[in-house]
């Protein structure tokens, strides 16, 4: 048995994870809340954005968190223009064509990714990666303290958009009922597109708050969406309070579940709690029946 110091130590690392989780699924919980689509360009537009924070420290100098005031913007209009150009125009207004685009839009950003890149692993290399902040019982990483901290920052940002702002109100808008939206004049494929562009914004700071202590690779990006997508449905499709939750509780269970079975099995945690939220509680901890 552990102490409760080890027990302690798991939680508050797991919690600290988790936040980076919520701040990827965040993106996902958006997106489908608005759309009504699952985004399966997800993980590869994270792998995009962790290149992005790789080059932007080699190339500019610039420290991966300063990089996400510059990162963050670019992703947006990224992601805008995806969903403006190409997945709202080839769907034709089809849920189920925009699943299929956004599947193709993967593969394209991953394989452009493996050609220019090639399949190698990079890491940067930064005076503080390693740095713990010492509690007297166990010692935090100031890496993932400052994510931890960041992700809550954005996550009130976001809140303060769709609350406090026209445009936030108009998303809000279309996510409750699309036809009455565009009644009232609200131009609905710009909402889209702008609900897109947060969503790998999100995405985007995701990536710059993993790269301090994380690796980058074309195809690094999937291994998260699986967890983002598990965070999705444990908090409630398209709840964003239910994303945030649910990412600290994802991490908490995988840091956990690795105290006891080991690191290499430490995500059985992760969908163990996937099929039991399907089984016992479908909408998610957040969510409302249609």
């Amino acid at each position: 048995m552990f102490s409760p110091v080890i027990l302690i130590t798991a939680i508050l690392n797991g919690l600290l994870t988790g936040a980076v989780y919520a701040l990827v699924a965040l993106g996902l919980t958006l997106i489908y809340g608005v759309l009504h689509i699952i985004n399966f360009a997800h993980g590869a537009l994270l792998s995009a954005a962790l290149f992005a924070a790789f080059f932007a420290f080699h190339l500019l100098g610039l420290d991966p968190y300063l990089a996400a005031l510059l990162i963050a913007p670019i992703f947006f209009g990224f992601g805008y223009a995806l969903q403006r150009l190409i997945i709202g125009p080839v769907s034709h207004g089809d849920d189920r064509n925009m699943l299929l685009v956004t599947l193709g839009l993967s593969v394209v950003i991953e394989n452009v990714l493996l050609y220019a890149f090639r399949a190698d692993t990079r890491t940067i290399d930064l005076p503080y990666a390693f740095q713990t902040i010492d509690l007297g019982f166990t010692f935090l990483p100031i890496p993932r303290l400052i994510g931890f901290c960041l992700v809550f920052a954005v996550a009130l940002v976001l809140w303060a958009i769709m609350r406090r702002t026209d445009v936030g109100k108009a998303i809000r808008a279309v996510a409750k009922e699309k036809l009455g939206a565009q009644l009232a004049g609200i131009d609905v494929a710009h909402i889209y597109a702008i609900t897109f562009g947060l969503g790998t914004a999100c995405v985007a700071i995701a990536a710059c708050l993993l790269i301090p202590t994380y690796y980058v690779n074309p195809t690094v990006g999937d291994a998260f969406v699986l967890i983002a997508f598990t965070i999705v449905v444990l908090g409630g499709m398209g709840s964003v309070p239910g994303a945030l939750v649910g990412g600290l509780l994802i991490g908490v269970v995988e840091s956990l579940s690795g105290l006891f079975l080991g690191e290499s099995l430490g995500q059985i945690g992760i969908f163990l709690i996937f099929i039991a939220v399907l089984l016992v509680r479908p909408t998610g901890l957040f969510g409302a029946r249609a």
